[in-house]
This record gives structure tokens, sequence and C-alpha cells, in this order.
């Protein structure tokens, strides 16, 4: 077995959790870390060793998969009743089963951009450049995707003791201000005048 192999080898765990949270279905999962492993081989030049070969070989699986994705919407998805059957059960471990159900659910539910950087930061425990090289955007869109994807996860799984005050009551500047607060701490120009 050569270097490249046993190098490769040691990331399959991880991009089949990845592959598993993104694809939700573990058979068309592993199917996608075939494809990304049987590319990574084939490529094997375009690596230089001594870089991130974990960055390397997500890149391939976010790409792969978004192709997938893509010709999916162009022939149409159909799914049997079969297929689908072990998912509907529900499971005797009722609380842990659910949460999973309810957190998978509301990831599902994320647009993809923002479910990519919750899998790779959260999952994955990514770094914020890693997941940016991986996803080929700026550092600062990861960040915003990810603050995103978290507001948008504490909503639908209804945990909003932390989400921000909905856009219409959000705080507007105030330039008389004593103290020159961020614009987001300041109450709405109506509520200061009936105050």
């Amino acid at each position: 077995m050569s270097d490249f192999a046993r190098l490769l080898e040691v990331e399959i765990p991880r991009l089949r959790r990845y592959a598993r949270a993104l694809t939700r279905d573990m058979t068309r999962a592993d199917d996608l870390v075939q494809s990304c492993l049987t590319r990574a081989i084939a490529k094997q030049h375009l690596w230089q060793p001594g870089t991130d070969l974990r960055a390397w070989l997500f890149t391939i699986l976010h790409n792969q998969h978004v192709n997938d994705v893509r010709r999916s919407v162009h022939e149409g998805i159909h799914v049997a009743v079969e297929e689908m059957a072990p998912v509907m059960i529900v499971q005797p471990t009722a609380l842990a089963v659910l949460q999973l159900r309810d957190l998978e659910a509301a990831l599902a539910k994320l647009p993809q951009e923002q479910r990519q950087v919750i899998l790779l930061v959260g999952l994955e425990g990514m770094r914020y450049e890693e997941v940016a090289v991986i996803l080929g955007i700026p550092v600062g869109t990861v960040r915003s995707r990810l603050s995103r994807g978290r507001e948008q996860l504490r909503r639908l799984m209804d945990m909003d003791e932390g989400a921000p005050l909905p856009l219409s009551d959000r705080f507007e500047p105030d330039a008389a201000s004593p103290r020159r607060r961020s614009a987001m701490y300041r109450r709405p120009a109506a509520s200061r005048r009936a105050a």
C-alpha cells in the first residue's frame, strides 16, 4: 500500500460522516465517498505532498455532491416507498432519536450554502480558513453563512432565547445618543418617543 493510499484511508471516516450529513442517505453517501476516492486516486498527481489532504478531499467530495445534485434536478428524483420505510419508523429511544430527527429536519430546511458551512465547522470541526478553501469562498462569507445558519437553526428548533429581534423591531441608529452604541442595540425611534 502506497503512502498516498494510507493517507486516504485515514480520511475515509470523516468523508463518510460529511457525505452522510450532506445526502441524508447512507447508500448515496457511500457512493459519494467512493466517487471522491476514485477521483482522488486518479488525480493524485495534482495533490502537493505537505499540503492539507483533508481539505483537498473535502473539496473533491463537495464538488462531486454539487454535480450529483445538479444531475438529479435534471433527471428527476424517484424514491421507492420500500427505501423510505426504515426512515419513517420511530425508534424505541424516543427522546434522543426525536431530537436528532428534529435537528436533521432543521438542517434539511437550511439553504445548501448554510448547511455545508455548519456541517464542516460544527460536525467536522474545521477552521473557517479550511472551509473557505473547500467551498471556494472568502472567509468572511463562511462566517456570515455560519452565523445566519445558526440563527435559522435556533428558530427552526424553537430555541429562540438567543435569536435576534424580528426585522421590524430592530433598533434604529440614534445620532443624538451620548454613547456611540451600535445601531443593533438601540431602541426603535417610535419607542424612544413613547418613553
